[in-house]
């Protein structure tokens, strides 16, 4: 029997704020446990939330970069809980007035995983969302083998969660949707989205049913991936386990699973027959928002988007959809590319030596395409020599290593190593002529079909020019003197 799966995301997202939702304190990574507190966030009696404007801001724009409905207004509400994570017993969140609703991520093909480019089931799809809130993050616990540690400076830390419609079909079109919202989040500025450091966390519900049926299985809930890769493979790992429980006539009830990277399982955390009752109320300490400032102030934020980017690098600088994916994918690689290609008289040559040469060097050298020591004036440089025939090609890429590694113009080390081409016609005709003369018998084969003997030709003649004949003039004239002779 043939399974259908259908997947649905909750995705958390840490904003880039300097200060948390709903106080005055520090938002920073790595600082040491509990010293990023105060009353609010460590929710004690009396004190009050003040929210956080930069935060909505964000959302908002997040909002817009997604296509989302902005709400004219939205509120704040408690969400009731009792865990060790929430000392107010309750997180400020939002219910039924989120901020942003509706809206979609697009996915595109260099967003699956590298496996899997070549067989994607639906290009250019896009997955609808849900919603957009906004609420405060928790606390962090650590678990050790008799107790466990609560570090509070990320509780209050203002979160995005966004939800999609269950919508996506496999595990790597889930790859491919959290590879596309990242890189549309770190477009916006709203997020580092890095996610070793808990900066974009992810819940993922997944179901099987049989083909033909229309209602949904038991949705199975795997909570807190911390990986693009690993909610991968526990999708994969989940889908093929729900398939064989079916299919060995075992039913699937609602449950929340963990995954495992090491041992590559899910193991059951509880089971639940119906979702929690969280007694949502509204804030009493907050008032609701107005978003029309909102939107004014995100929309004069609002960048060009990657898929905006991809299709004009193709209609302006005559690169493949697959070259434009590669250099908008960075937003640092396609600012170098675009500040290069400005000045260059041949766009997509600029375009080859980016992809096929400075991205080779800089990951060999262990850097980023920020930390790159070749400025693009000077790859610049180096492409117009090569283009106009001045080096060659292979001259070109050892000059690219050397002024990779010393930082000396392009033009300066073809002098200092005399690499500069012959292309004048009249001395490559006089070297071309000598070459025939001496070696009759390869240009009597080349006359009688065989045609090898030609790059032998073409290397007597690079041989008396000390390899500075230029290749293709040299080609042209050998051919043409032999096809006349």
């Amino acid at each position: 029997m043939k399974y259908l799966t259908t997947i649905g995301l909750e995705v958390h997202v840490q904003l880039k704020t300097r200060s948390k939702m709903f106080c005055g304190c520090a938002v920073e990574y790595g600082a040491p446990n509990n010293t990023h507190t105060c009353p609010t966030c460590l929710g004690l009696p009396g004190a009050l939330p003040v929210m956080n404007g930069h935060a909505l801001e964000l959302t908002t724009l997040t909002g817009l970069m997604l296509g989302c409905e902005v709400a004219p207004y939205c509120k704040f509400d408690r969400k009731n809980y009792f865990y060790p994570d929430m000392p107010k017993n309750y997180q400020i969140s939002q219910y039924d007035l989120p901020i942003c609703v509706g809206g979609a991520v697009p996915l595109h093909d260099l967003a699956y995983p590298k496996d899997a480019q070549k067989t994607i089931a639906h290009p250019d799809k896009t997955v609808g969302l849900v919603r957009i809130h906004l609420e405060e993050d928790v606390a962090k616990s650590f678990h050790y083998d008799t107790s466990t540690g609560i570090d509070f400076n990320r509780a209050g830390t203002p979160l995005m969660e966004i939800v999609t419609q269950p919508e996506i079909e496999s595990p790597e079109e889930a790859f491919a949707f959290l590879t596309s919202l990242r890189q549309i989040l770190l477009y916006g500025g709203v997020s580092d989205a890095d996610m070793e450091k808990g900066q974009l966390r992810c819940d993922c519900n997944v179901s099987v049913r049989p083909e033909g049926q229309a209602e949904f299985g038991a949705k199975i809930e795997i909570k807190n991936m911390n990986s693009v890769s690993g909610v991968r493979k526990a999708l994969a790992y989940e889908v093929t386990r729900q398939v064989a429980e079916l299919a060995a006539g075992r039913p699937l009830q609602q449950e929340t699973r963990r995954w495992d990277d090491p041992s590559g399982q899910t193991f059951l955390m509880r089971t639940k027959e119906n979702a929690h009752d969280y007694r949502y109320f509204p804030d009493p300490d907050l008032m609701p928002v107005k978003t029309d400032g909102l939107l004014t102030a995100a929309q004069a934020r609002l960048p060009e988007l990657p898929a905006a980017k991809r299709a004009r690098f193709v209609a302006d600088y005559g690169v493949s959809p697959y070259d434009a994916a590669v250099l908008a994918d960075d937003q640092d690689l396609s600012a170098y590319f675009e500040t290069a290609a400005a000045t260059a008289a041949k766009p997509k040559a600029v375009a080859n030596w980016v992809l096929n040469d400075l991205l080779s060097a800089v990951s060999g050298a262990g850097k980023g395409i920020g930390d790159c020591p070749l400025p693009p004036a000077a790859l610049v440089e180096l492409v117009n020599l090569v283009d106009a025939g001045t080096i060659s090609g292979k001259q070109g890429r050892e000059v690219f290593a050397e002024m990779f590694s010393t930082g000396k113009p392009a033009a300066a080390i073809v002098k200092e190593k005399g690499m500069e081409q012959l292309s004048d016609a009249g001395a490559l005709e006089a070297l071309v002529d000598q070459v025939i003369a001496a070696n009759p018998k390869p240009v009597a084969d080349f006359k009688a079909g065989n045609p090898a003997p030609l790059n032998f030709l073409k290397g007597q003649v690079m041989k008396l020019s000390k390899g500075q004949a230029n290749p293709v003039v040299t080609s042209e004239i050998l051919q043409r003197k032999l096809a006349a002779g």
